[in-house]
């Protein structure tokens, strides 16, 4: 049995996923813009991979669409340890 995902209003709580597959036209950057915000208007303790999941199947996203690609990679990077901070935060021991 699959796990349940969140809700959709959780998942994209002011509808910025959804209105950037309504832009026609949109570019890869206008979409890496629309995902950052829309990364920090979830909820602190939000799965964000499972928000992406939830978008992705809830807009029936097209896998060529600028957005998708955003957002997989965003699956993609979920995970992966943080670059080392410049300055002096990066070089405390």
């Amino acid at each position: 049995m699959g796990r349940k995902l969140m809700d959709i209003k959780q998942a994209d709580p002011k509808g910025l996923i959804r209105e950037s597959y309504r832009i026609e036209g949109i570019s890869l950057d206008e979409c890496r813009s629309i995902f950052m915000d829309w990364a920090l208007s979830l909820p602190v303790d939000a799965d964000s991979q499972e928000a992406i999941r939830t978008v992705l199947l809830a807009y029936e996203a097209p896998q060529d669409h600028p957005m998708s690609l955003v957002l997989a990679e965003g699956l993609d990077r979920v995970g992966e340890a943080p670059a080392r901070r410049g300055g002096w935060r990066g070089r405390r021991v």
